[in-house]
């Protein structure tokens, strides 16, 4: 079974969407209604998720971005939480590609340690990881609330969020052990500096998992942009799906009106 990527939008800017950890595209859908009119977007189900759950590919994110590269049209990538790790992955590997990098509440580095102050504390990410083996759902719905936590409607984001996490199936619990090694372990901090292309760092100023410090942290060394949604918490397109886009707005805006031209 092939990579499940939706197309949507009818925009002269191509974008393609990544969504987080146990969600699916499907998630990002107020985000894909606000920007319609402006892109084209590819919105992916990441493998084992959603519609992508028995495609076989591992959630690592070279063998992601390869895939996504191999049937999508060079565009700007979104990613939310762990799709920006795969997102940012594809703006330093594959420049050709990826005309811009879009990070929505998503750091190069997402546990804290002793050189990284701004990170999700460690031993809860490890927790998650043994728990997922004797308690599958119970994790996801403590990841849930994590999630939903800091916003201003913390209880109804919770709810949507359960509402939508098996809108498209279970996710497969090996992409769920990999994604939470992916959490642990990744460190893209050093290349930051070398990053080629222009990027755009929206943090919700409520998160509890990414803290805004990490992303304007992030921005200051590539030279990205940067961009705090005040009422938001980690899913800042609940709620907040046109602050979102007027925030992308810098980086996508002159890309736009270039291919009007």
């Amino acid at each position: 079974m092939s990579l499940f990527i939706e197309k949507a939008g009818r925009g002269p800017v191509p974008l393609v969407l990544l969504h987080g950890w146990a969600m699916h595209g499907g998630v990002l859908a107020p985000l894909v209604e606000a920007l319609e009119e402006q892109c084209t977007m590819y919105v992916v189900d990441l493998p084992g998720h959603g519609r992508s759950r028995d495609c076989g590919l591992p959630l690592e994110p070279r063998a992601c971005t390869a895939a996504i590269a191999k049937v999508t049209p060079p565009a700007f990538w979104l990613g939310w939480s762990l799709g920006g790790t795969i997102a940012l992955t594809a703006a330093l590997e594959l420049p050709r590609q990826v005309h811009g990098l879009a990070m929505l509440c998503a750091t190069p580095k997402f546990v804290r340690d002793a050189g990284w102050p701004h990170g999700a504390d460690g031993p809860l990410v490890h927790q998650l990881a043994s728990e997922l083996e004797t308690d599958y759902h119970a994790t996801i719905e403590r990841f849930l609330a994590l999630e939903a936590m800091g916003s201003a409607d913390p209880r109804g984001e919770l709810r949507h969020l359960r509402e939508l996490v098996f809108a498209r199936g279970e996710p497969d619990l090996r992409v769920l052990q990999e994604g939470i090694r992916i959490l642990e372990t990744s460190d893209r901090r050093a290349g930051l500096p070398d990053l080629a292309v222009p990027s755009a760092w929206i943090s919700g100023r409520r998160d509890r998992l990414v803290p805004p410090q990490a992303m304007q942290w992030s921005a200051s060394q590539c030279g990205g942009n940067y961009d705090e949604i005040q009422q938001a918490g980690h899913a800042p397109f609940f709620g907040h799906a046109d602050a979102v886009a007027q925030a992308l707005q810098p980086l996508l805006a002159p890309t736009q009106l270039e291919q009007a031209r």
